[in-house]
């Protein structure tokens, strides 16, 4: 039998002709522990780069969404105003046509007048209607005395006169109507001219002159 012999550790076996460094383990290399973190560290960088790519396109569709929809709310609003122009204008000429069609009568209605014609249940008729027509809008103008104004007066009977110093309205033959700043029918007038050759007389003079002849029972007999 065969004693081992103690206080002699046993070592691996050895191949022939290999070093005893051979034997030994190896360490394991760091070399590919240090080249893995730059290569993570790269690829976070990838990532990230490719986050931003994205978050400046989202943004960038963002703002095109955003100008088109102020785009399409500014042409609702021109939109919107357009059609209530168009309605205020078409409902304007409609009452317009419509009064215009009522002047005849309303013509008659003021010459009745005048003639102390308009009585009785005529009367009440006539009032509620020019009632109606001043509700939609309607106004009558023309005054005698007022100075000539071709745009809203037209002429129809001419003349000369020493009282006036303007080209004046001595008499309403038709009164003119409008409708806000719209006129419908100018005023159909008589006007006077101061007389050719004569001296404009002032407000002031013939007031004076006028309280004169009170004072002396009236005008000096030659």
């Amino acid at each position: 039998m065969t004693e081992e012999t103690p206080g002699f550790d046993e070592k691996p076996d050895v191949p022939s002709g290999a070093t005893p460094e051979d034997a030994e383990p190896k360490a394991a290399s760091p070399s590919s522990e240090e080249g893995a973190a730059p290569a993570g560290d790269a690829s976070a960088a990838a990532q990230a780069a490719g986050l931003t790519a994205q978050l400046d396109q989202v943004r960038t569709a963002l703002g095109e969404r955003t100008a088109d929809l102020q785009r399409l709310q500014a042409e609702y609003q021109n939109y919107r105003r357009r059609v209530e122009r168009d309605r205020i204008a078409v409902k304007e000429i409609a009452i317009a046509n419509l009064l215009t069609e009522l002047m005849p009568t309303l013509d008659d209605i003021g010459r009745a007048r005048e003639h102390g014609e308009l009585v009785g249940g005529f009367k009440s008729v006539a009032e509620s209607l020019e009632t109606v027509a001043a509700k939609m809008g309607l106004q009558q103008f023309g005054k005698e005395g007022e100075p000539f104004d071709p745009t809203i007066h037209e002429a129809l009977m001419h003349s000369y006169a020493p009282d006036v110093t303007e080209t004046t309205c001595v008499a309403i033959l038709q009164p003119g109507y409008r409708i806000g700043e719209r006129t419908i029918r100018p005023a159909r007038v008589a006007v006077a001219e101061p007389q050719p050759g004569a001296q404009p007389v002032k407000a002031e003079d013939a007031a004076a002159e006028t309280a004169d002849e009170k004072e002396n029972g009236g005008p000096d007999e030659g």
